[in-house]
């Protein structure tokens, strides 16, 4: 990549105006890195462009120029997927915030990357609509849509990129292109849409969604089961979804998950594994059908306490508490640095794989925990080691391989939705293949010629 010129800043600030442009210290460390623990790495610049026609200028000049171009959201990613590499212009899509349309009739809403996830929902609510991916931070839709977010709520309404219908995207040389429409059934040529979603903005930015979207539920529940094993927890999910009935999430949590939920002092769970799971319904009735046989199988499995009926104040405190887990990881581990898993397997082989993750972890008496949307068979696992401390940190990277080299066995993936960002590329041919991976680099060579778009991510600066 060619050395950023001297009138890069000008250049920009004559596109967007100056105070859209900045290389301030602060400005570029915060664009530097995501919520993982890859390295940081300033942009040249940050720019914070209004509309399409302006990404599309600022594209332009990039792609004449060979400069690197990174898309920015919340920069909640796990992944390092938004990190500027190799350095260049940060887009950040803050500005570029709102609701277009909403189309109640339709269960559609069309709407600008720069929104928060939990903010959209908040005013959607106003119509009795919900965007229902639930990536538990309040990500942005444009970074949902570029690592295909997923979360707790998948195993019911599904992943991002089953709720996207349509795109706007700005392509390396700044042409602007739609994709999809506003009809759920398509069958018109290729799916330009999905090739879009998940490919965490090395292949265009995208700058307007068209997404489906759900009926708030009218009756809602909650159900806490406490453990003796995490292993007889990860067979009760088994047990669960192989009996027909679909929850709206099931969350799995080991004893140690549990004691960082605990340590806020919020709660005073059993330091036992959990589920915890959520159940939407048409009426009461049909719900406590569905608990019903859920708490058979989950004593049947070895359930010991199984707690129905929750409230919606306790119910929302516990979904806060799982949402802030990593967040109260970190702060148990002051400094320390950590790895994380994003392993997603058939849900037939999700005991097989938590049971593995478990065995290796205790035998090595890694510090963190075993957690995941146990309902569609994706399991996390967080461990903390001192930064300084070489032979921890090269077993857990040992850790990490074994576990995701064992979910592509079983026949999963090595990321069920953090995406590839950096750390995941060393395992694209192990799971897809040699000439899968070199289909993907021909798409990327076609859509960005000068590789100038998210530069190192998925399939490489090339």
């Amino acid at each position: 990549m060619p050395k950023i010129d001297e009138d890069l800043v000008s250049n920009l600030e004559a596109l967007l105006g100056q105070v859209h442009v900045s290389v301030a210290g602060s400005v570029l460390h915060q664009h530097s890195r995501d919520q993982s623990s890859h390295p940081a790495t300033k942009p040249d610049v940050v720019v914070w462009p209004a509309n399409t026609e302006e990404v599309s200028a600022v594209a332009r000049y990039a792609f004449e120029r060979r400069v690197p171009l990174v898309g920015w959201g919340a920069g909640s990613s796990l992944e390092g997927n938004p990190i500027p590499v190799m350095g260049g212009i940060v887009v950040n899509f803050q500005r570029m915030n709102q609701i277009v349309t909403v189309y109640d009739a339709d269960f559609q809403v069309t709407v600008q990357p720069g929104i928060f996830y939990k903010d959209m929902n908040r005013l959607l609510a106003q119509h009795g609509l919900f965007f229902a991916p639930d990536p538990g931070a309040n990500a942005s839709i444009g970074g949902m849509i570029a690592n295909n977010a997923a979360g707790t709520r998948t195993l019911r309404y599904g992943a991002t990129r089953d709720n996207v219908l349509g795109l706007e995207v700005v392509l390396a040389d700044g042409q602007v292109i739609r994709t999809g429409s506003r009809s759920i059934k398509q069958s018109a040529g290729y799916d330009l849409t999905h090739l879009f979603v998940g490919s965490e903005g090395t292949l265009g930015l995208v700058t307007e969604a068209t997404l489906r979207l759900a009926p708030i539920p009218q009756h809602v529940s909650a159900a806490l089961v406490a453990f003796g094993t995490v292993d007889d927890a990860a067979d009760a999910v088994y047990g669960i979804i192989g009996s027909g009935v679909v929850p709206a999430a099931v969350e799995l949590l080991d004893s140690n998950c549990i004691r960082y939920i605990n340590s806020d002092g919020t709660f005073s769970l059993p330091e036992t594994p959990h589920l915890l799971m959520e159940f939407h319904g048409v009426s009461t009735t049909a719900i406590a059908a569905e608990l019903a046989l859920v708490e058979a199988i989950t004593l049947e499995c070895g359930g010991r306490s199984f707690t129905a009926g929750i409230g919606r104040e306790e119910r929302n405190r516990l979904w806060e508490g799982r949402h802030h887990l990593f967040e109260s990881m970190l702060r148990s581990h002051p400094g320390e640095t950590y790895f994380i898993t994003d392993v997603a397997v058939p849900i037939s082989a999700y005991p097989t794989l938590v049971a593995y993750a478990g065995r290796l972890a205790r035998e090595q008496g890694f510090r963190g925990g075993l957690f995941g949307h146990a309902g569609d068979g994706n399991l996390h696992t967080t461990f903390f080691c001192p930064t300084d401390d070489v032979e921890r940190t090269q077993s857990l990277t040992n850790f990490n391989h074994q576990v995701v080299h064992q979910a592509i066995e079983l026949g999963g993936t090595c990321t069920g939705e953090h995406g590839v960002g950096i750390g995941k590329q060393q395992f694209l041919v192990t799971e897809h293949g040699i000439a899968s991976v070199e289909l993907m680099r021909r798409i990327k060579q076609l859509l960005d010629p000068r590789a100038i778009l998210n530069p190192g991510k998925v399939v490489g600066s090339g």
